[in-house]
């Protein structure tokens, strides 16, 4: 793809992995798989996604790599994972599974962080033994199981029929969203950030979005226009923090306090004023913060549990 994948410079910019490798899906997908930091440190599994790839995640692998083995990895169709004609959110959990048995120990157990469809990847695996025998703990960022569209703010109308017609002809739309431009950036900033976002925190997820390309970006909007995980989070059963951001039009503060509520283990809900959907982005520190307290407080304990 010619066009820039994401920044070259800045906290943004991704750093270079410890090693590369290909993890093999169910059905024959393959997933490029990223593995930064000390290998014998513990393990942190970050899924990134609608539209994005491993660079969104930048900030919390150049923080975490120092003491943690972080594990990121595109999502099929995105980033350096070649697109797959099976996109269904049980694609998405045997996705995960590949990943988890390709870069874990057996019984091995890692922090899993999911933003928006990573998230709902996490939801859509919960129930899986592989998913269970390697996570330790889970982070849901900004991220919904059900009713995406008829919840989401993006246009500014009252609840009904026509707020969700107008959302779902827009988050699926067929057109290419072409160069990053003055106009691109503001569009993006309205539809997926908080309004104080930094210039160049719009102008890191606008890259990373552009690159993304318009099949897969209107494949994956038709999923998750029908996405119904609410049994999924029921079946979230290991220790789970949920961060949103309170300007969120995606998936608005609604969705994560639905999902605060089914949780089985819930260890609580953070709100963050005037942050919108991309939340490790707009807020790197918390959300770096968020993880390395789950590893450290469940990484720990499941190891001398099994000891």
């Amino acid at each position: 793809m010619s066009r820039l994948l994401h920044v070259d410079s800045g906290p943004y910019a991704p750093p270079a992995p410890a090693r590369e490798l290909t993890a093999v899906s169910a059905d024959g997908a393959r997933l490029h798989v990223e593995v930064h930091g000390p290998d014998n440190a513990p393990a942190v599994v970050l899924a990134h996604g609608w539209t994005c790839s491993t660079a969104f995640w930048a900030a919390q692998i150049r923080e975490l790599a120092a003491d943690h083995r972080v594990i990121a990895y595109d999502q099929r169709g995105h980033g350096r994972s070649p697109a797959s004609p099976a996109c269904s959110t049980d694609a998405l959990a045997d996705d995960l599974e590949a990943v988890l048995t390709a870069t874990l120990a057996p019984g091995e157990r890692a922090v899993i962080a999911g933003h928006s469809m990573g998230g709902m990847t996490v939801m859509a695996a919960s129930g899986r033994a592989v998913f269970r025998a390697h996570t330790a703990a889970v982070l849901l960022c900004s991220t919904g199981s059900s009713q995406l569209v008829a919840s989401s703010t993006v246009v500014p109308l009252r609840p009904g029929r026509l707020r969700t017609w107008l959302t779902r002809r827009i988050l699926g739309s067929r057109a290419p969203l072409g160069p990053v431009t003055p106009l691109a950036r503001r569009i993006l900033k309205y539809g997926t950030m908080g309004p104080g976002s930094a210039p160049h925190m719009v102008e890191a997820c606008a890259r990373i979005v552009h690159a993304c390309p318009r099949k897969v970006r209107h494949t994956w909007s038709n999923v998750l226009d029908l996405l119904d995980l609410d049994h999924g989070v029921r079946e979230l059963d290991v220790p789970t923090a949920v961060v949103v951001g309170t300007a969120d039009r995606l998936t608005p503060p609604v969705q994560a306090r639905a999902l605060a509520a089914a949780l089985p283990h819930c260890l609580g809900l953070t709100e963050l004023p005037g942050i919108g959907h991309m939340t490790p982005v707009e807020a790197p520190e918390l959300v770096g913060a968020k993880i390395r307290e789950l590893a450290g407080a469940h990484i720990h304990v499941v190891t001398e549990e099994s000891a």
